[in-house]
């Protein structure tokens, strides 16, 4: 025989019964939780007690339907298993924690139709804002977001055409002073590893500026390598190995990715390489739970943590503009590359 449900049957708490709880009114009840009208600290705090102990949560939606707003921000990311957006995250809730606002989080997996879904969705319940990783939308989800009436903001990427406002790095720049520095520091034979993904746009902007910061010294990409499927020690590691058995002249090697960067340090350090030397290696976005390798690898500081931070701050100013707030990101030498010369 299953067992009854406990909470069959039982009816939801109302304000009827935290006013009973608390010994006031329910009008009362109402002005505490909604944080409306002169109430005693007194009884404010009575209120809340009761609440508290009773286990009673207010209906937002019924109070929306009033403001037509709900104190939640959609944000929308392409994935949560890529390690770039944990960091964007902690910004935007690092801001957002000093609010009323809570942020509510969809994925899009790099797919367009389904991050159409998800903003959608999301503008369904008439947040207070929303943020969306990168400026590539479907037709539908750029008019969804220019239309919403609320702050809209994307991050992480200012090459294009932003919807409304727009906090984020060149990924066409970065590209262009990777490759400088790298020819600085006297590299020639130079291969690219990265996302075969035509829905990884801030990395295919990266490549783009990279091969025309080469193209500006004089300098052919010798070697590009794709995968596809998610990045990690072992992607770098595989990538890295088909690289250089098939061109094992190449004096340098740049990675979409610190992940995959490090896979490909581990590989030439078991073959015997001498690094920065015998070759440089270099990836991007500066995670710093890649501190304990052997070797710091070369990258660039994407400003993630600072990303989410200033566009969940455009939100909590109900900024409804068109803003484009451009970081600058650094580079970040490391072991795995020469001094500059």
């Amino acid at each position: 025989m299953r067992g009854r449900n406990p909470f069959d049957g039982k009816p939801q708490l109302t304000l009827r019964d935290v006013a009973e709880a608390a010994g006031v009114s329910e009008m009362t009840v109402s002005r505490v939780l909604r944080n409306r009208g002169d109430v005693s600290e007194r009884t404010r705090v009575r209120v809340f007690e009761a609440a508290r102990t009773l286990g009673y949560v207010p209906n937002k939606i019924a109070g929306a339907l009033a403001s037509n707003r709900v104190n939640l921000v959609g944000v929308v990311i392409p994935s949560l298993s890529n390690m770039v957006f944990p960091d964007v995250l902690s910004g935007i809730g690092d801001v957002l924690d000093e609010t009323p606002l809570q942020p509510v989080i969809g994925t899009s997996q790099y797919n367009p139709e389904t991050e159409e879904k998800v903003i959608y969705e999301m503008l369904s319940w008439r947040p207070s804002g929303l943020i969306v990783a990168g400026l590539e939308h479907t037709t539908a989800a750029r008019a969804m977001m220019r239309s919403a009436g609320i702050p809209v903001v994307e991050v992480m990427d200012i090459d294009g055409d932003p919807v409304a406002a727009a906090v984020g790095i060149s990924h066409v720049k970065a590209g262009r002073e990777i490759a400088r520095e790298i020819v600085t520091r006297g590299y020639r034979r130079i291969g690219y590893l990265g996302s075969g993904s035509g829905g990884d746009h801030r990395a295919q902007k990266r490549l783009q500026g990279f091969r025309k910061g080469l193209e500006d010294a004089g300098i052919e990409l010798v070697e590009r390598c794709f995968y596809e499927g998610t990045s990690g020690f072992g992607t770098g590691r595989a990538m890295t190995t088909e690289v250089l058995t098939r061109i094992p002249d190449l004096d340098f090697l740049y990675y979409n990715t610190d992940m995959n960067a490090a896979g490909g340090l581990l590989y030439c350090l078991e073959k015997g390489m001498i690094i920065p030397d015998d070759i440089g290696l270099a990836g991007f976005n500066s995670f710093e739970v890649l501190d304990g390798l052997p070797m710091r690898i070369a990258t660039m500081d994407s400003r993630r943590k600072e990303i989410g931070a200033r566009a969940a701050e455009l939100i909590a100013a109900n900024a409804l503009t068109d803003e484009v707030i451009e970081l600058e990101p650094e580079f970040l030498p490391g072991d795995t590359v020469r001094p500059a010369t």
